[in-house]
C-alpha cells in the first residue's frame, strides 16, 4: 500500500472510529467519510475538489496558554497544521510533525481528534480556490517548552487562553474551547 493510500485508510479508520462532541462534527464527520468514499485521492494536495489535512493545538502544561503560529500566506494567527505527506503513517503523525515543523516541539497529541472544520483557501502553488477538511488534535507541551520560529511563520507564540489574539477566527476559538474540554478529562 502506498504512503496516499494508507493514510486515506487511517482516515476513514479515524473518522470511523471518531465520536463527535456535537451533532454538527458528527454531520462534518459524515461529509467527510463520504468524501474519502468518492476519491481515492482525498488525502493529497493534487485532490482539486479539496483534501483532508491535519492539524493541532499545542496547550502549555498547565493547559493556560496555546502555541500558535502567525502564518505568512494566511496572515492570521493559527494552530500549525497542513498536507498529508507519504512518510505519515496517519493523521495524528502528520499533525505531530508539522507541529515539530512550525513550533519546533515534540509532542505526542491526544490519539482521536477533537474537532474538524473544512475552509477555503488557495492552497501554495495553485491559482484555484479548494478547500482544506482539516482533522485537529490537541495535545500538551512539556514545562517550559520553547517555541522555534520557521519559515512558513512570521511570528510564533504563546497566547494565554483567556486572551487570544483579537483577530483570530472563531474557528480557532472553538478549537481551543474543545481541547479544554478533552484535556480536563480525569
Amino acid at each position: 500500500m502506498s504512503g496516499a493510500a494508507h493514510l486515506h485508510a487511517d482516515a476513514v479508520a479515524t473518522l470511523t472510529d471518531w465520536v463527535p462532541p456535537s451533532p454538527g462534527q458528527a454531520a462534518l464527520a459524515q461529509s467527510y467519510l463520504a468524501f474519502l468514499a468518492a476519491r481515492p485521492d482525498a488525502c493529497e494536495r493534487s485532490c482539486a475538489p479539496g483534501h483532508l489535512t491535519a492539524s493541532a493545538l499545542v496547550f502549555s502544561h498547565d493547559l493556560s496558554h496555546v502555541a500558535l503560529v502567525l502564518h505568512r500566506i494566511v496572515g492570521a494567527w493559527l494552530q500549525p497544521g497542513g498536507h498529508g505527506e507519504a512518510s505519515d503513517a496517519s493523521l495524528r503523525a502528520a499533525a505531530e510533525r508539522e507541529v515539530r515543523e512550525e513550533l519546533g516541539l515534540a509532542v505526542d497529541l491526544d490519539p482521536s481528534p477533537v474537532h474538524l472544520d473544512c475552509h477555503p483557501i488557495t492552497c501554495r502553488g495553485y491559482t484555484h480556490l479548494t478547500r482544506h477538511l482539516d482533522v485537529r488534535f490537541v495535545g500538551r507541551a512539556s514545562e517550559g517548552a520553547a517555541l522555534v520560529l520557521s519559515d512558513e511563520s512570521h511570528r510564533v507564540a504563546w497566547w494565554p487562553v483567556a486572551d487570544l489574539p483579537g483577530d483570530v477566527f472563531d474557528e480557532v476559538r472553538e478549537l481551543v474551547q474543545s481541547g479544554l474540554v478533552r484535556l480536563s478529562r480525569p
